[in-house]
C-alpha cells in the first residue's frame, strides 16, 4: 500500500501528518520502492521484487495528491532480470538498479535519460561499484541537481540475505561518478553495525531519511524509518 501526508501538519506534530491511501487507477499489482519526480508529477516504483514476478520498472502521473493514473512499463528499460528501486534528477537522468549483468561485471547500478515513459542510452553508472565479487550496489538516490549519488554497499550471506549493508556517496565525475573520500566519515552518524538502506533526500539534501534493520536478521526483526539532518555547508 502506498500513502501520503503533508508536512507540517500541526494536528500531527511538527513532521507529517496522518498518512492517507495513494490510489494508482489502472494498476492493481504490487508497488515497491515508489520514487515521486520533485514536481511531483510522475511517479516510478517496480513491483515485486522476488518471485514469481519479474521485476520491472512501471511510471504513473499524478492526477491529484492522492491519485495517479498507471501508464505501464517503463520503455526500453525492463529486462528478465531485476529492475529497480528507480531515482530521477531534474533532468530527467533515471537511476536504477538492475542485475543484468552482475555476474560479468560487478556492476548493479545503472543510468538512463528517461522521458514520456520511454528509457534511452541505459548503460552502467561507472565508478561506484567495488568491482568484487559478493558486493553489490542497491537503494540508489540521485540528488535533485543530478550531482551526487546515494547508495548501498551490501554484502550477502549464502542464504542471500544481506550482512553488511552502508550508505556510500558519489560525486558526478565526467560521464560516470566518483566514490567521495571522506564518504564514511560524512555518513558515520547513519551507518552502524546494523543494515541501513533505502534512502530518500530532500531537495536541499539537508534531511536524509533512511531505513535500519539490526542483524542478524530473524523472524522478529522489524524495520524502522530514521531521519537524519545536517548545515548548510558554508562556502
Amino acid at each position: 500500500m502506498l500513502s501520503a501526508c503533508k508536512k507540517g501538519d500541526t494536528n500531527q506534530g511538527p513532521e507529517f501528518g496522518q498518512p492517507i491511501k495513494v490510489t494508482i487507477n489502472g494498476y492493481s499489482g504490487n508497488l515497491m520502492e515508489p520514487f515521486l519526480s520533485r514536481d511531483g508529477n510522475i511517479l516510478l516504483f517496480n513491483n515485486l521484487n522476488s518471485l514469481p514476478e519479474n521485476t520491472n520498472l512501471h511510471w504513473a502521473t499524478k492526477i491529484n495528491d492522492t491519485a495517479f493514473q498507471y501508464k505501464g512499463e517503463i520503455d526500453g528499460v525492463n529486462t528478465t532480470e531485476l529492475e529497480g528501486v528507480p531515482t530521477l534528477d531534474n533532468a530527467g537522468n533515471l537511476y536504477f538498479v538492475s542485475t543484468r549483468n552482475y555476474g560479468t561485471t560487478f556492476s548493479s547500478l545503472y543510468q538512463c535519460n528517461f522521458a514520456a515513459g520511454t528509457a534511452t542510452n541505459v548503460q552502467i553508472v561507472n565508478g561506484v561499484s567495488k568491482l568484487q565479487a559478493g558486493w553489490v550496489n542497491f537503494d540508489v538516490e540521485v540528488s535533485a541537481d543530478g550531482q551526487t549519488l546515494y547508495f548501498v554497499d551490501g554484502q550477502f550471506d549464502q542464504t542471500g540475505n544481506p550482512k553488511i549493508a552502508d550508505f556510500v556517496i558519489a560525486k558526478k565525475n565526467g560521464l560516470g561518478f566518483q566514490r567521495v573520500s571522506n564518504s564514511s566519515e560524512f555518513m558515520q552518524n547513519i551507518n552502524t553495525g546494523a543494515l541501513e538502506y533505502a534512502a530518500c533526500i530532500s531537495a536541499d539534501e539537508l534531511e536524509f531519511y533512511f531505513t535500519r534493520l539490526q542483524v542478524p536478521i530473524t523472524a522478529n526483526s522489524l524495520p524502522e524509518i530514521f531521519i537524519s539532518t545536517r548545515q548548510k555547508f558554508k562556502a
